[in-house]
């Protein structure tokens, strides 16, 4: 039996309407592969994290939402910016929710596929914030993959107002980040599959 398309995440870290990075997952989705839909996820109806709203009202619908589309696909991508050296604090955030409650961090992160690449308007393209989110990562139990490493510096020179990604070697490089990370996410799943 021949699987069905891959089905992987993108989730921006940004707010910002004319955020680096969602202009980023937008122009990856554009280039995924064929056979492997990258589909934008969204952090923005998410809430500070507070453990009584938790406890009181269980999980805001945004971020069940999020953990059902994370849950049901083959791999997520984290389009991370980078603010003072580090993750932004409502990217963090939104990950701290969607690990509630921690019986369900195996369902949504246990050795699932993650890519981390991001854009700056600095000069080292995320490099600070991307290292951050390897213990997150490691905690999570997800599988975390370094076949290709994607640091977009100095952004804005490489993405117009419209959006659009214009620095042709730079959409190569986020070409071939997309195939080899789908090209990972279909091996583990193939690996999964039961056999007939």
């Amino acid at each position: 039996m021949t699987p069905g398309p891959l089905h992987l995440i993108g989730l921006s870290g940004s707010l910002r309407s004319g955020s680096y990075n969602t202009a980023l997952l937008r122009t990856a989705q554009a280039l995924a592969p064929a056979g492997a839909d990258l589909i934008a996820g969204s952090i923005r109806d998410i809430p500070l994290y507070d453990a009584d709203l938790e406890r009181d009202a269980g999980l805001p619908a945004a971020v069940s939402h999020l953990k059902a589309m994370i849950a049901g696909a083959d791999g997520l991508m984290l389009f991370t910016p980078e603010y003072n050296n580090g993750i932004p604090g409502v990217f963090k955030n939104a990950i701290d929710w969607l690990s509630r409650p921690a019986a369900d961090i195996p369902k949504v992160f246990g050795g699932r596929p993650v890519a981390v690449l991001g854009a700056s308007a600095g000069g080292f393209g995320t490099i600070m914030s991307q290292a951050a989110w390897l213990p997150v990562l490691r905690t999570l139990g997800a599988d975390h993959w370094a076949g290709e490493r994607l640091m977009v510096a100095r952004a804005g020179s490489v993405i117009d107002e419209g959006g659009g990604l214009t620095d042709e070697a730079i959409r190569r490089r986020l070409a071939a980040f997309v195939a080899g990370f789908a090209d990972h996410c279909r091996a583990v799943r193939d690996c999964r599959r039961p056999n007939p």
